[in-house]
């Protein structure tokens, strides 16, 4: 149009609809109802994948009588996931760094589907640890771009309510998909579980396919947080790594401390295992509306709830109701805090996003296997009461990280964005 002095004018209806990529140098236009799709199948995504992860703790006696072997070897199954997550998450997204963001997810997916139907059929414990192995490969660089997928697809001023949308799912896992998973499996045949999160492997493959626009990736590598510093993100690796420790050295040995501090008996373990599921949910559900406006600080706060839960834990477990009321918030702490790390993680990241989070991811994990290792060195040489109070005084260390993130920066805070206008060229959808 042409205003009254002859000049051309562009009005607001005349403009193209809102591009949550331009601010990283992505052209990837989306409907807001796709995005939300997008989000959805991401979430369903972490959803499936801890479920997978963890599934066979809860068929562990089922699975270790039909394969012939001992609890331990089954129990191998989890460890040797966890640790092939730790060592591949920085070297496969290094990797496909350089691939379009949809192709390295879809493929992540169909990787999963493959390896837990290989699972589900495997005749020997042998092809199911390989099997197993290779899911382990998919989920260390699927949690890798998975964040930054989900705020890419959301304008920046919601990156935090994005990653807390697709945290939920795994959230849920621990509600819905593991107990389902392990009622199915004892009831059914161990192998059903797994023949079902191949078929939703498949259907993920489908909706990545689907909802996520074809990019090509130019130069990923200048793709970093809205606020670079390398100190601040090797403040959260450190945070990430610690608190987790602390946590895990406490809720790996939660059924013995549950039975043998709090008294409760063993039909009681699901109700009260439940309340901390449940927290966990609503913990990343809440944060996702505060993460965005004060991310340094509830990043804090939710650190600083885990110590508290635990170390009140340590002083009150003996008495059923405080001990309840404690696990349940410290679901939802431990759930806001998980959040609020990853959310961190992309805003300072001095590298590529996506290797930022796969140096998170690698924390987070490293944290699982030394917090049981921790645990189970305390719980053989110690009271049970010691795993709560030791993991609280790490959480506090954790905490302490945190709060000297700010005197280790190197930029400030809320300087402008580093934009990269070289990151992505988008190809026909």
């Amino acid at each position: 149009m042409r205003n009254s002095a002859g000049e051309l004018s562009v009005t607001d209806e005349m403009l193209p609809p809102y591009d949550p990529l331009l601010e990283s140098g992505v052209r990837m236009p989306l409907t807001s109802r796709r995005a939300a799709a997008a989000l959805l199948m991401l979430s369903v995504g972490t959803f499936s994948y801890v479920t997978i992860e963890v599934l066979p703790i809860g068929l562990l006696t089922v699975m270790a009588g039909d394969l012939d072997r001992s609890n331990s070897q089954i129990g191998l199954l989890v460890s040797g996931y966890a640790v092939i997550v730790v060592l591949t998450s920085i070297p496969l997204t290094r990797l496909t760094h350089r691939f379009p963001r949809r192709t390295v997810l879809s493929g992540t997916l169909a990787v999963v589907a493959v390896a837990n139907l290989l699972a589900a059929a495997a005749p020997t414990y042998e092809v199911l640890f390989g099997a197993r192995l290779v899911t382990a490969l998919s989920q260390a660089l699927f949690w890798s771009i998975a964040p930054s997928i989900a705020t890419s697809l959301v304008p920046p001023d919601q990156q935090g309510r994005a990653v807390a949308r697709i945290s939920i799912g795994a959230a849920l896992a621990s509600v819905l998909g593991v107990p389902l998973g392990t009622w199915l499996g004892t009831n059914t045949s161990w192998r059903i579980p797994f023949l079902l999160t191949a078929g939703l492997g498949a259907a993920l493959f489908a909706g990545a396919m689907t909802l996520l626009p074809r990019v090509e990736v130019q130069d990923a590598t200048t793709r970093r947080g809205k606020a670079p510093d390398a100190r601040r993100y090797a403040a959260v690796v450190a945070a990430a790594a610690i608190g987790v420790t602390g946590f895990m050295t406490f809720n790996t040995y939660v059924t013995p401390f549950l039975l043998e501090l709090s008294g409760f008996g063993t039909a009681a373990l699901g109700p009260v295992l439940l309340a901390s599921g449940l927290g966990g949910v609503v913990g990343a559900a809440l944060v996702g509306r505060v993460l965005d406006r004060h991310p340094w600080a509830v990043l804090l706060q939710a650190i600083l709830l885990v110590a508290a839960v635990l170390l009140g834990l340590a002083a009150f477990g003996q008495w059923k109701v405080p001990t309840v009321v404690l696990i349940a918030v410290g679901g939802l702490a431990y759930s806001a805090m998980a959040v609020a790390l990853q959310t961190r993680t992309l805003q300072v990241a001095p590298i590529n996003t996506s290797l930022a989070s796969a140096g998170t991811n690698s924390a987070y994990n490293l944290g699982i296997a030394a917090g049981a290792l921790l645990g189970g060195v305390l719980i053989d040489h110690s009271s049970v009461r010691s795993v709560a109070t030791v993991g609280g005084l790490l959480v506090v260390l954790a905490a302490l990280v945190v709060l000297s993130e700010p005197l280790l920066a190197r930029t400030r805070v809320g300087m402008p964005e580093c934009r990269d206008d070289h990151a992505v060229r988008e190809e026909p959808a």
